[in-house]
């Protein structure tokens, strides 16, 4: 059995089941220790460009509206693996290669592989994904496996809301600033687990452009920034953006010292086990007096404006603010 994934979720979900040594071919976005290890097969015209944001959303939205991809297959490359099967995705064309841009790559193949594409627009389907990426590789047993640790994980949280009685933090995620877009698919599902609502966010739908004096008028308890393929590092040298907004420092999120920025593949890519460590970073941010933020988290998230009673807990596991 010869695979290769074309979405780093995928890959990371076959890394997180102990599946690897069936990968042989990933793209130029997968976690760092695939790309070391596998051949590299799907690259981006966009590469090595340092776009702003505003760039960027430009750049994909010209080439929707022409019909071109900016990714493309290493065909050489694919041909001399000669998978077996194929993992591909169907949720965003913007974000990743898709079935689509790869089909006509896969029709010169001597012997067509399984292509097997991914689309989960909720949680609950980001977890069904991980069942059929095993099932494809004939480790079904493998899923049932790692997906019992993430639930036993998730229950975790909910329990100590319950707990701890708290009500849920009226809460903002933005998936892009420039335009600023609202949070879509399963991240309301983990705002949810997290105990927060996201009222300008769409459930199992995808995410929109979101008007600047929609998000002053909903005023957020807690502002999460998460833009779709952005480190804390790179969204933090756009933070000017959003703070030259009308308005930015009446939020209460601002005054309150709320505003976190944090890494996108707990967010966006949806492998089970990053949004599961989503949900706990959220849980910590939202209910700060309940939670800490794990250690290997730590690197993850960035308080932008920490209030002054907001110190490190003694464990060293995260911050405990009394707000």
């Amino acid at each position: 059995m010869k695979a290769c994934s074309f979405l780093p979720a995928a890959t990371q979900m076959v890394y997180d089941m102990g599946l690897q040594d069936l990968l042989h071919g990933v793209t130029f976005e997968c976690p760092e220790l695939s790309r070391a290890e596998k051949t590299i097969l799907v690259r981006c015209v966009l590469e090595g460009h340092d776009y702003s944001s505003e760039e960027i959303d430009r750049i994909f939205s010209a080439s929707k509206a022409e019909g071109r991809s900016l990714y493309y297959v290493e065909e050489e490359k694919l041909h001399q693996i000669a998978p077996d099967v194929i993992f591909t995705q169907d949720v965003c064309e913007v974000c990743q290669i898709d079935t689509k841009c790869t089909q006509a790559v896969l029709d010169r193949l001597p012997d067509m592989p399984t292509v097997v594409a991914l689309t989960p627009q909720s949680l609950t389907d980001v977890f069904d994904t991980a069942i059929t990426i095993a099932t494809a590789l004939g480790h079904e047993e493998a899923a049932y496996t790692y997906l019992h640790g993430l639930r036993t994980r998730i229950d975790a949280v909910i329990d100590r809301l319950r707990a701890g009685r708290v009500l849920p933090k009226r809460v903002m995620i933005m998936e892009w600033m420039a335009p600023i877009y609202n949070c879509g698919h399963w991240i309301p599902h983990q705002i949810a687990y997290a105990g927060g609502i996201d009222m300008l966010g769409n459930p199992s739908g995808d995410s929109i452009v979101t008007p600047w004096e929609k998000v002053r008028r909903y005023d957020p308890e807690v502002l999460i920034i998460a833009p779709c393929g952005f480190t804390t590092e790179r969204t933090l040298q756009e933070l000017p953006l959003l703070e030259q907004q009308p308005g930015w420092h009446e939020l209460r999120a601002v005054k309150d010292g709320a505003v976190f920025v944090a890494d996108y593949d707990l967010f966006t890519q949806p492998s089970a086990a990053t949004l599961v460590d989503g949900i706990e970073l959220l849980a910590a941010c939202f209910h700060p007096t309940l939670f800490t933020v794990p250690s290997a988290l730590q690197s993850k998230v960035h308080d932008v404006y920490p209030a002054p009673a907001t110190t490190l807990s003694s464990s060293g596991h995260g911050w405990r603010a009394e707000r």
